[in-house]
């Protein structure tokens, strides 16, 4: 079932996409009638697959990738023969493919020269100049029981000088105190609820949070251990930072192509269009 599925969607691309020819080496892997069939153009087949056939590598449809490709070669041998390329049809389905393949090569010419790895660092060092750009985390544990009272007796036991841990332990409802004591190691702001993060983020470190904070789990003790900033590296930055550039290098390449132009605009049935 997967080798027909293959096979289909193969055939389908293939009409579509024209076969790169790749640098040397580029080995011959079949000849057609005369024709050869480079691995670049396997190679062009196998991008052109949907997502879900690329899950490995090539030689793992290497055999009906490869057939598939061959037949192509066989088709479009047969449409040269019949003279469909004299076909005005055929010949206006050719240039409208043609002009799409120039305005994509346009636009991503532009984005890979505006987004080189020196630009990219530029893009970055300049966002890591802005503020926010480091990311606060702070270091906390919680116990969380299921009522206020509960919660605040656990605050006086605190303060009269309880372990935390064993508390814990002994008391809250989240499974994974049992083992860790309700430490919750570091966190972003934007990974615990709003409640509990307003509250994490307010108490002083090295102190237990003199109120008990209720959220949609309960009710939390929580003591803040430390609280520290962290800079977010170049390579966790760095999609971020390529689709914001590629997203200015087009908005400003349209722009650019705009200046100067004279454009009429008309109604579907091609009257004169009004504002």
């Amino acid at each position: 079932m997967r080798r027909i599925a293959l096979a289909t969607t193969a055939l389908a691309v293939l009409f579509l996409a024209a076969p790169a020819r790749a640098e040397t080496p580029d080995p011959v892997v079949a000849i057609v009638n005369g024709t050869q069939i480079h691995k670049s153009d396997l190679e062009a087949a196998y991008e052109a697959l949907p997502e879900q056939y690329r899950q490995g590598p090539i030689e793992a449809i290497y055999d009906p990738l490869l057939d598939q490709v061959v037949v192509s070669q066989l088709v479009l041998a047969a449409a040269e023969k019949k003279g469909l390329a004299d076909d005005p049809e055929i010949q206006l389905m050719i240039a409208r493919a043609r002009d799409n393949v120039l305005r994509d090569g346009y636009v991503k010419q532009a984005i890979d020269q505006g987004t080189t790895d020196e630009k990219l660092h530029a893009a970055y060092d300049a966002m890591k100049s802005q503020p926010g750009f480091a990311i606060e985390e702070t270091h906390a544990a919680h116990i969380l029981v299921a009522d206020e009272a509960e919660a605040n007796a656990i605050i006086k036991q605190l303060q009269e000088g309880a372990d935390f841990a064993a508390l814990a332990k002994e008391k809250s409802t989240d499974p994974s105190a049992k083992t860790n004591g309700g430490d919750l190691g570091f966190f972003k702001r934007d990974a615990m609820v709003p409640e509990f993060a307003e509250a994490a983020f307010t108490i002083e470190p090295g102190t237990v949070g003199a109120t008990p904070v209720k959220s949609q789990f309960g009710w939390h003790v929580i003591k803040v251990e430390e609280r520290r900033q962290s800079v977010p590296t170049f390579e966790e930055k760095e999609p971020e930072l390529r689709e914001q550039l590629s997203r200015e290098i087009v908005t400003a390449l349209l722009a650019d192509v705009r200046k100067g132009a004279t454009i009429e605009i008309f109604n579907l049935d091609g009257t004169p269009k009004t504002k």
